[in-house]
């Protein structure tokens, strides 16, 4: 599958854009769960764990959507 631009209002838009936003939005959702049973005081470095979680996330989506 290739990906397009999408036209939002007469703006193109490059998909790998609206992936970052979902996947952040899912990143959002983990990082309060995981928040709530307290599982970010375990890790060494909370903001860089969030942030490669965000890349995991964003990479199997595009993982799965391009196949």
């Amino acid at each position: 599958m290739t990906f397009i631009e999408i036209d939002l209002f007469g703006v193109y838009v490059a998909p790998i854009a609206l992936l970052i936003i979902a996947a952040w939005l899912v990143t959002i959702a983990l990082r309060r769960i995981t928040a709530r049973f307290g599982l970010l005081r375990y890790v060494w470095h909370p903001a860089l764990f969030v942030f490669a979680v965000h890349i995991i996330v964003l990479s199997s989506m595009v993982l799965l959507i391009a196949r």
